[in-house]
């Protein structure tokens, strides 16, 4: 016995012993001419066999065929055992036996989890991927970029050799576009070599694969600025192709190696690298389900039981901790935080999905802040997505169709890469009037519809818009939002809140504002700051947001209901200049607001609480006030040091505008 045959033996052990659940579930598989996969987690084979584990590891060229053709030796071995076991036992008359069948396309799927994700020379960055890396088995981590059309390649030919009336088959060659080369001498050798070079193609049974390319790009959250993320394509063959889609997270374990790149008239034809898959996961479900230690949600647990009594003074605690580099702007960072958190997305009666996502605008001077809030926003999201107005081209924010070897395929843009988390778009004001237009539909609907170069579709972009600009020229409060930011009624309108953060001048705020800045560049007069950064530390604050968003879907309570609905009713009769943002969308903005209040809160019901803090913030975002004196400029709001018993008069003085008693 040679060693390939060895390796197959031992590689068949082990899956008739560790993976018999999916070996029996193929077997009894009713489609003989689908492809198969089984799922092998490598840290078992090293576990088990561990010579064998790194020969895979090395020459996976090699041992991934032989993992296949130990698969199907496997079944072979197991429709053994079940015959056998047909044959002990007595069946009552007119019971149907099981009817298993061998299937001939079985696929080892090789996924590599855990620590080993982290080695560096297993799972390089693909922007360090270089020619050392080719033939050995890798995992990569990326963003799929573009998705090309399944295509169909003939897997194999058969050919006789007309001098010894052998036969042998011939594999396509990646490396010259997956054509089928005409074999040069007969490979079979008895005493010697037969050394024919006549050959007749037997036209038999075809094998033919599914096939596809797509194309992945680093995440641009692990790389430094300044840096540009490099992209790869990836082929899938078989049961791999069509399991993701322009905007996904994945992780795809293969072999790199190279092919000829397409014939292009007065350009070189050279190798360009290229990686085979032998595994493909997703991962935008598992990165919006990530394990937070139950110690961490105790702590959290413990820290609203310690603020029970003064609720408002804990928000407020974990409040300064956004943007810390900034001081005061309660208003923006209340705002900020209610923008990451969110509603709960629910389906209305006519099943038309209402969104949870809630979008943010700063309308502000220069000098504000509103790019630190940009970036501090992303940094909290777990996806995030920045990008400027000026550039970007709307072929940028949604799709752009791009011809690659002849073909149309669609490349995702910030918005849909974005999808499931955050896009950040600073200088809003500088995109041209076509180019915000294409976002209408990805805020209120969440969709981009595109028809380009013949592709028709829709993809998704379940994304927060979080977008910062500066008003034209100098701000005008007697004029509408839409006039003084020349944004249109429609697109203010898809905004839960848009906050105007005017640098009027004010002498005690200047004050306020340099002594903060010139203690900070004094690190001893930073002392009162680190019992705060020890307790809400950026990945502490993520941790947070990421687990009431999770855990809580908080339901409206009645009292909350009554106060949103009279408040929209007041806004309603009295809106006449501001119109584009006195909606039904302002009704549901209220709803999500409240919503997430409720779960920066740490609970499950909307109570009045959670209603007049929504209102508070959609006031902040009106040129003219329905209930007077209850906010001032967003820009000089601060922290308060009694916040719960501010809070006390504000509800008066809403409740008694509202008439609720």
């Amino acid at each position: 016995m040679d060693d390939d045959d060895g390796s197959k033996k031992t590689l068949s052990d082990f899956l008739t012993e560790y993976h018999s659940d999916q070996l029996q579930s193929i077997l009894h598989s009713s489609d003989h001419r689908l492809h198969y996969p089984l799922y092998v987690d490598f840290a078992e084979v090293m576990e088990q066999d561990s010579p064998l584990a790194h020969e895979i590891l090395f020459e996976p060229t090699k041992y991934l065929p032989l993992f296949d053709e130990a698969a199907k030796l496997a079944q072979e071995i197991m429709y053994e055992q079940t015959k056998k076991i047909w044959e002990n036992e007595s069946y009552k008359e007119g019971l149907e036996r099981p009817s298993p069948t061998i299937k001939e396309f079985v696929h080892v799927r090789i996924e590599i989890r855990g620590p080993m994700l982290d080695n560096p020379e297993l799972c390089p960055s693909i922007g360090r991927v270089r020619v050392k890396h080719r033939g050995v088995l890798l995992t990569l981590k990326g963003t799929v970029i573009r998705s090309g059309s399944i295509k169909m390649i003939e897997g194999e030919r058969e050919y006789e050799c007309r001098k010894c009336k052998k036969r042998f088959k011939v594999h396509p060659e990646l490396e010259s576009r997956n054509s089928i080369p005409k074999p040069i001498f007969c490979p079979f050798q008895k005493p010697k070599f037969c050394e024919s070079t006549s050959f007749q193609l037997l036209e038999g049974n075809k094998v033919c694969h599914d096939y596809q390319e797509i194309k992945i790009q680093e995440s641009t959250q692990v790389l430094g600025v300044g840096a540009i993320p490099r992209s790869i394509p990836v082929i899938l063959q078989d049961d791999l192709v069509d399991i993701v889609k322009a905007g996904d997270d994945v992780i795809v374990t293969g072999v790199l190696t190279a092919k000829w790149s397409p014939d292009l008239k007065d350009v070189r034809c050279d190798l360009e690298p290229v990686f085979v898959a032998n595994y493909v996961r997703r991962i935008n479900e598992i990165k919006l389900d990530i394990e937070i230690p139950d110690d961490v949600i105790q702590k959290f647990k413990n820290f609203w039981s310690d603020f029970k009594d003064t609720p408002l003074k804990g928000r407020n605690a974990i409040l300064r901790a956004i943007c810390p580099q900034v001081y005061g702007l309660f208003t923006v960072k209340l705002a900020v935080t209610l923008t990451l958190i969110g509603g709960v997305q629910h389906v209305d009666g006519s099943g038309t999905k209402v969104r949870g996502e809630s979008h943010l605008l700063l309308v502000g001077d220069p000098g504000t802040g509103k790019s630190q809030f940009l970036k501090f926003a992303a940094k909290l999201s777990k996806r995030s997505v920045i990008t400027t107005g000026l550039g970007s081209t709307s072929a940028g924010l949604t799709v752009t169709a791009v011809k690659d070897g002849g073909e149309w395929m669609l490349e995702a843009g910030a918005l849909v890469l974005a999808d499931g988390g955050l896009c950040c778009i600073d200088e809003f004001d500088s995109m041209r009037e076509h180019d915000r237009a294409t976002i209408h539909e990805a805020m209120e609907q969440q969709t981009i519809s595109i028809a380009k170069a013949g592709l028709v579709t829709t993809l998704s972009t379940k994304t927060i818009v979080f977008g910062a600009t500066n008003p034209k020229g100098q701000y005008d409060p007697n004029q509408s939002l839409s006039v003084n930011t020349t944004l249109s009624g429609p697109l203010i309108s898809r905004f839960d809140i848009v906050l105007v953060l005017l640098d009027t001048k004010n002498p005690e705020w200047d004050k306020v504002v340099s002594d903060h800045i010139l203690d900070q560049a004094e690190s001893d007069k930073n002392k009162c700051h680190e019992d705060l950064d020890k307790m809400w530390p950026l990945s502490t604050l993520r941790s947070y947001i990421h687990f009431v968003k999770g855990y809580f879907r908080p339901t409206l309570s009645k009292e909350a209901e009554n106060v949103i609905s009279r408040y929209y009713q007041l806004q309603r009769s009295i809106a006449t200049e501001n119109a584009a943002r006195t909606t039904v969308r302002m009704l549901e903005s209220l709803i999500r607001l409240a919503q997430a209040h409720a779960r920066l809160m740490f609970r499950n019901e909307v109570t009045r609480l959670d209603a007049i803090t929504a209102i508070l913030c959609i006031e902040s975002s009106m040129t003219t006030s329905a209930i007077v004196d209850s906010v001032g400029n967003a820009l000089h709001s601060n922290f308060t040091d009694n916040p719960d018993q501010e809070y006390a008069m504000q509800e008066e003085l809403i409740l008694k505008k509202l008439k609720i008693s």
